[in-house]
């Protein structure tokens, strides 16, 4: 199979003044989340770096509505729909599905979500309750990921229902709208030095990269993934896009297959560099988040702490005395499939 190149000519396709014309669009639809500074997790990395620890502020988007930073994507695509759309359809593992029914329940417009028969109960059952207090005609149909693939069973029902998909993370819309996160981060407490954000399939990533270069040039931006799904990471060092199958992570939120055809070029100008880690260092910086921010984020969504770990102990002059800003990019924790946590 030959090597599937960026199109470059897509680097351009989300700028700041989307992201900023999204914040704008946003008001009233999405919560403005808190950001911790200042906490006791600023202690620990002080000591363990002989007072020299950096100073790092958290965006809460565990605290968004849906529990997740997706609800500003679907919520800025769904907002930008052109008048007649006869309803829109996604595929996602849980946030995004979440994010798509609850949007459009709030905007009266029908959405169809393909999710895996196998997504985590919680996020399953969230959607399930959007769905319900949303248009008559929106629904679920679930697909068994070991034998059908998301886009080819949503493309079908798309086709002949006459549906705009709205895809988790490959849609300038979209990223845009993720984008507001780390806009509202950096206006709150930045600018930074460096800036970690967790990677599935690259829309917050890249737009949360956007928006911290736009505040300070020289923000090193870190894409974060678990070595079980490093697909971005690779494709990001090769320049040549690489995929991974339904990998076996902790974190749900980073099974995409590969970064998108917007994705992959805004990653590749945006990001400065990856860290993956490994699924005991997740959970080790779920159980932090938990004990000392008195926090519930999911496996994804400790991932930009676990990498700030792992620098701390590998790489501690990058990070040292830096300003870090983190984004815990969602919260929704299934709790019965937590290995570790009793």
């Amino acid at each position: 199979m030959p090597a599937t190149l960026p199109d470059m000519t897509l680097a351009t396709a989300v700028a700041i003044d989307d992201i900023r014309a999204a914040a704008r669009r946003l008001e009233g639809h999405v919560r403005r989340t808190p950001v911790l500074a200042g906490t006791p997790i600023d202690a620990i990395l002080a000591r363990q770096l002989k007072g020299h620890g950096p100073k790092v502020a958290f965006k809460c988007e565990n605290l968004q509505h849906t529990g997740a930073f997706k609800l500003r994507g679907a919520s800025n695509a769904l907002l930008q729909l052109d008048d007649g759309v006869k309803g829109v359809l996604t595929y996602s593992s849980g946030n995004h599905a979440q994010a798509i029914a609850r949007a459009g329940a709030d905007l009266n417009v029908p959405t169809v979500i393909v999710m895996p028969s196998n997504a985590p109960r919680i996020k399953l059952e969230a959607t399930r309750r959007e769905v319900a207090r949303g248009h008559e005609r929106s629904r679920i149909v679930e697909y068994d990921p070991q034998t059908q693939v998301r886009e080819e069973v949503g493309g079908a029902i798309a086709d002949e229902e006459g549906l705009t998909i709205i895809p988790p993370y490959d849609h300038p819309h979209v990223i845009a709208g993720q984008g507001t996160a780390a806009l509202e981060l950096c206006e709150d407490a930045g600018p930074f030095d460096v800036l970690l954000t967790p990677c599935g399939g690259g829309g917050l990533l890249s737009g949360s990269a956007i928006a911290a270069k736009a505040h300070n040039p020289h923000c090193i931006v870190i894409g974060v993934e678990p070595a079980a799904a490093d697909d971005a990471a690779r494709s990001f060092r090769s320049g040549v896009l690489h995929s991974v199958r339904n990998p076996d992570t902790i974190a749900d939120g980073t099974r995409t297959p590969c970064l998108g055809r917007y994705t992959f070029p805004l990653v590749l100008v945006n990001v400065d560099r990856f860290v993956t880690v490994e699924e005991d260092e997740i959970i080790a910086a779920m159980r932090l988040v938990m004990e000392r921010l008195k926090l519930v984020v999911e496996p994804s969504g400790a991932l930009g702490l676990a990498g700030l770990l792992r620098l701390v102990h590998e790489e501690p002059g990058a990070v040292a005395g830096r300003r870090i800003g983190i984004v815990l990019s969602g919260g929704n924790v299934d709790l019965d499939a937590l290995p570790g946590m009793d």
